[in-house]
């Protein structure tokens, strides 16, 4: 029943994360309101967390009513003079500037707080740098881009300076591609497939803009199957963040597979691919992610172009499509320009191919120039850098060199001393292999000792085992003489007899039963004891309560016998005299423990009628008194008596 309970447990969680990401592709459109949230938040520091962890905070409302909200809240805490809420209200808008595609201004903000960031905690400075590294990035700064990855490693917030990003926006795609897995290859974990699925996207985005189409596809597929396997990885809790980041990315390779599609004429395979990346693209509003949809939308209307479909290749090229970047634009006019040619408008076809001719001559007039500057900037950063990494690794390689000298140092000192050792040992081999014979000798000489010891314990326990078998046997003729006999008095002679020969037979009983020969636990063999009295006075004793604190006290034979007799005494005598009337209410205690090394404290008592008032002139007359002296005078100790209280109290020390 558990079984099938677990099983159901692991397909209900199965489908949980399998609908999780349609669930959060719904949450991208309508199911929460992040502006409003927002609003509603009061503290600036929970505002500025809320703004930054919401990767799809554009769901319901644009940039601009985000813009104006946050420039209300600034105006506040400006008037407030709370300069910690004014931090953190710019950092929003400047990122806010960003997303609206406004970097000169998102710049000029992030700028002013950078100067006084000093005293920032280190998740806002990374949130900053990041925010200027992506402005510079989209304003082709990248010197500047370069003078920002530095800090960010000097303040540990990235672990190294990487420029692939740079150099693929220059053209360098190849270089961009084989840095980026020289890079980042070797800090993927084997089943981070998150990480794998971005890793496997970025390679096949290089390779596309190298023109590698279908090496591109491959690395594309791979990375689908990686993020798929993310989603339905139901070890890994995933939060809603995540997962509208997981569905995002991977709506974005399903536009990248698309556009390789396009790119290899195969058109009616990449409509769906397009048309499933757009629709969750269009419902982001998000800058980080408005190339990728326009170059969406640019590859729908080439594939419909392609098939015929004009009405289809219309309705994208006119889907508020406004590219930013040149290639963009060329390609968008260039698409213009083959459907006006197809429907015979060749006027607006030359219009269209002439603005490409324009933006082209400008560009080359421009970019030949510029692109060499900024390459040759990079380059020079990218060896510098380099030049520090080898300066680093040099100084890196000096302390283990020092480090191998001193351990080389220490290898001499050891080995010189393992000379001296051999020497040593040398001398010593002679008399060892001259005391091999003796050894084995006295191992099987061992050998016979732990064999004699195991037969000696055998035999122990044996004899024990006989000897109890032959007291029982004395208890059975004594038994036998009381059937045979009618004087009372013979009678309980013969019984207290048994008794005592009956506690004598159960110490080698608990002998021979024990793995240790040498002791007895004494709290198992009183509790055994008091129950054979019990079962040779069958009409007394059994409603008694008798308290037993012997625990973890033990005694060797010598003791454990005299011990034995002097107990089945006190309790035969408490059975047959203590309780004359009933024993309904009768107590009876004993207590034994170890005081030191081997000397111990023993007491009884009962709570019965006490000892006749003549108990001394008895002491002379009566065996079990006098027996009990004897015993007590074998454990080096005196009998004391204690007949003033109610019952009876017998003690002594022993040794």
């Amino acid at each position: 029943m558990k079984k099938l309970f677990g099983k159901i447990i692991v397909l209900l969680a199965i489908c949980f994360f399998d609908v999780m990401p349609l669930l959060a592709q719904e949450g991208i459109s309508t199911k929460r309101d992040f502006f409003e949230e927002f609003r509603k938040i009061e503290n600036p520091n929970a505002r500025f967390d809320f703004f930054f962890n919401t990767p799809n905070r554009y769901n319901k409302n644009s940039g601009f009513d985000w813009l104006e909200t946050v420039n209300g809240y600034l105006n506040e805490a400006q008037k407030l003079l709370d300069s910690t809420s004014i931090t953190k209200y710019k950092t929003i808008q400047a990122q806010i500037y960003h997303d609206l595609g406004d970097y000169d201004k998102s710049l000029a903000i992030s700028k002013e707080l950078y100067k006084d960031m000093e005293d920032w905690d280190i998740a806002s400075k990374a949130i900053l740098l990041d925010l200027m590294d992506e402005t510079y990035s989209r304003l082709k700064l990248y010197s500047k881009q370069i003078d920002i990855r530095q800090e960010k490693k000097k303040l540990g917030i990235t672990s190294n300076v990487t420029f692939y990003d740079i150099y693929s926006n220059l053209g360098l795609h190849k270089k961009a591609m084989d840095d980026y897995i020289g890079e980042e290859l070797r800090k993927i974990g084997e089943k981070d497939y998150f990480a794998k699925a971005i890793f496997n996207n970025n390679v096949g985005n290089y390779l596309r803009l190298d023109k590698s189409y279908p090496t591109a596809l491959d690395y594309y597929k791979e990375a689908s199957s990686w993020i798929n396997l993310y989603l339905n990885d139901v070890t890994k809790i995933k939060s809603e963040k995540k997962l509208i980041e997981t569905e995002v990315l991977k709506k974005v390779i399903e536009g990248n597979v698309g556009k390789c599609y396009t790119l290899l004429g195969r058109y009616e395979e990449a409509i769906p691919h397009l048309e499933s990346s757009i629709s969750t693209l269009k419902k982001l509003n998000d800058d980080k992610y408005f190339n990728d949809l326009i170059e969406n939308k640019l590859a729908m209307a080439e594939c419909y172009l392609n098939l015929d479909d004009l009405r289809k290749t219309t309705e994208y090229l006119s889907d508020n499509l406004m590219p930013k970047k040149a290639e963009n634009i060329l390609k968008k006019n260039r698409i213009f320009a083959a459907y006006y040619g197809r429907i015979g408008d060749f006027k607006n076809e030359a219009a269209y191919l002439k603005r490409n001719m324009h933006i082209i001559d400008s560009i080359q007039r421009n970019r030949t120039e510029i692109q060499n500057q900024q390459i040759g900037t990079v380059i020079a950063a990218d060896m510098e850098y380099a030049k520090s990494r080898i300066k680093e690794q040099k100084e890196e390689l000096e302390l283990s060199r020092i480090a191998m000298v001193d351990k080389e140092d220490k290898i001499q000192l050891v080995f010189i001393s393992l000379i001296f050792t051999l020497l040593g040992f040398a001398g010593l081999v002679y008399a060892y292999l001259k005391s091999i014979k003796n050894q084995r000798l006295i191992a099987e000489q061992k050998h016979i000792i732990e064999n004699a010891l195991v037969e000696k314990d055998s035999l122990l326990k044996e004899i024990h085992h006989r000897v109890k078998n032959n007291l029982q046997m004395v208890s059975s003729l004594l038994s036998l003489q009381t059937k045979n006999t009618r004087s009372k008095a013979a009678i309980e002679a013969l019984e207290e007899g048994k008794s005592r020969v009956k506690a004598m037979a159960l110490i080698h009983q608990k002998l021979y039963q024990n793995d240790d020969l040498s002791v007895i636990e004494m709290q198992g063999y009183i509790e055994s004891l008091i129950n054979s009295v019990q079962s040779v006075y069958k009409k007394g004793g059994h409603n008694i309560n008798i308290t037993i604190d012997a625990e973890g006290v033990e005694l060797d034979i010598d003791r454990a016998i005299p011990f034995g007799l002097i107990l089945n005494e006190l309790v035969s005598n408490s059975f047959k005299y203590a309780f004359p009337e009933s024993d309904e209410h009768g107590k009876i205690y004993i207590h034994l423990r170890k005081i030191e090394d081997n000397a111990g404290f023993f007491e009884y008592t009962d709570n019965g009628v006490g000892l006749p008032e003549d108990s001394d002139d008895r002491t002379n007359s009566s065996m079990g008194i006098r027996l009990m002296n004897r015993l007590v005078n074998q454990l080096q100790s005196t009998l004391n008596i204690d007949n003033t209280t109610e019952g009876v109290r017998f003690w002594f020390n022993f040794k």
